[in-house]
């Protein structure tokens, strides 16, 4: 019986292609947008999350201002005192930095310097181009060796390997550092870029390049089974306090993610509200072309319940009818919006990610609003007299 009913519907689609067609268009643009809006909705959401973690959406960093200096708070031993005060820390990497000079050669070159630890590159998933990073025996000797961003290094040694060379850093006077290692290209995330700093062990920056009054920031490595954000927000609790709110800045980018993630919904939600509306001005459409059938199809409906058949019948012949209608809408949707947000993630360079849900609601709300809008049709061709129904012309 309903695959009956299901053929009879698309015969009489297949007879008044036009008219279908134009009954369609409101359900076909409202899925299509509902679909393009959450499928671009997610895939910046994705986007934004991958892009924090390549710089690690497992990190706390915290930046001490520059009033914080009379403190004495933030020196190496801060990561000590802090992992001892604050659970779901597995490691707190100082670094300290500034700008500089650098020379190879007659190259000339103005870069930034960080002086950080030998476990710096393991934690922020730093890898290597050639070379080797320096070890903590290195840091623990002052020995003048640098590891040099991948910018830099073509900068400074724009034909061969780097390592084995040596570059002069200027301060007060110049010092030559021995180059161990080359970093591979990594992207830059909120503005750190690995590729155009040279690294160096923190001892070596604080004894021989620039002594250290307070560490320019310290990265927290959150522990495993432990959430970033509540880790940082554990970590301000307990900052503000020890010295007050006003010497330091925490930064954690899970919260970025988050409320990325949190403002992209929200507005792809609002958008995709506003697109369903043309779902409902295509049920408005798909209302007109159910009582337009009713009207062509009096006579089918009086010869029908002449031979017995019931208005429950008549109503679900016209019930599956308005569904099929929608689903087949629906389905076209979904495709063309699919298509629109492939199309537009290919022209910013973004990965496309699939919003299941948008298709599974879409799909459910066009057959909802086939529901809601063929019941009328569908109850009036029920409650057709059969008499006057034969009579009709």
């Amino acid at each position: 019986m309903i695959w009956e009913n299901i053929k009879i519907a698309l015969t009489s689609m297949v007879h008044n292609k036009l008219r279908t067609l134009l009954s369609l268009l409101g359900i076909i643009i409202g899925v299509a947008s509902v679909v393009a809006i959450l499928n671009l909705g997610q895939s910046v959401t994705e986007s934004i999350t991958e892009s924090m973690n390549v710089g690690g959406i497992d990190m706390v960093n915290i930046f001490p201002t520059g009033s914080s200096r009379e403190l004495n708070v933030f020196d190496e031993s801060f990561g000590d005192t802090l992992m001892a005060n604050v659970d779901g820390i597995d490691a707190v990497l100082p670094t300290a930095s500034s700008s500089s000079r650098v020379r190879s050669g007659q190259d000339i070159l103005a870069v930034t310097i960080n002086g950080v630890t030998s476990d710096f590159f393991d934690v922020n998933n730093a890898e290597l181009l050639y070379g080797d990073y320096f070890t903590a025996l290195d840091n623990i000797n002052r020995r003048q060796v640098v590891v040099l961003g991948k910018d830099v290094a073509d900068e400074l040694f724009p034909v061969g390997n780097a390592v084995g060379s040596y570059v002069s850093i200027f301060r007060q006077s110049s010092k030559r550092y021995l180059v161990v290692g080359v970093l591979d290209e990594k992207e830059a995330t909120l503005g750190n870029s690995f590729d155009s700093t040279i690294f160096m062990p923190l001892n070596t920056y604080d004894q021989r390049f620039r002594k250290v009054a307070t560490m320019s920031s310290y990265t927290c490595k959150v522990a495993e089974g432990y959430d970033a954000i509540t880790v940082g927000d554990n970590i301000e609790d307990y900052l503000t306090e020890l010295i007050g709110s006003d010497y330091f800045t925490v930064f954690s980018a899970a919260s970025i993610v988050e409320m990325a993630s949190e403002v992209t919904n929200t507005f792809s939600s609002f958008l995709a509200a506003i697109a369903a509306i043309s779902l409902l001005v295509g049920g408005i459409g798909i209302m007109n072309i159910m009582l337009v059938s009713v009207a062509e199809r009096t006579r089918e409906i009086g010869i029908r319940k002449a031979l017995g058949a019931s208005p429950h019948v008549i109503m679900l012949q016209f019930l599956i009818e308005a569904l099929t209608l929608t689903v087949i809408g629906g389905l076209i949707g979904i495709l063309i919006g699919s298509l629109i947000s492939f199309a537009i993630v290919n022209l910013v360079g973004w990965k496309l990610y699939f919003s299941y849900a948008a298709i599974v609601i879409s799909l459910g709300f066009s057959m909802f609003v086939g529901v809601f809008f063929g019941w009328y049709p569908a109850a009036k061709a029920s409650r057709l007299d059969p008499i006057e129904s034969l009579s009709y012309e």
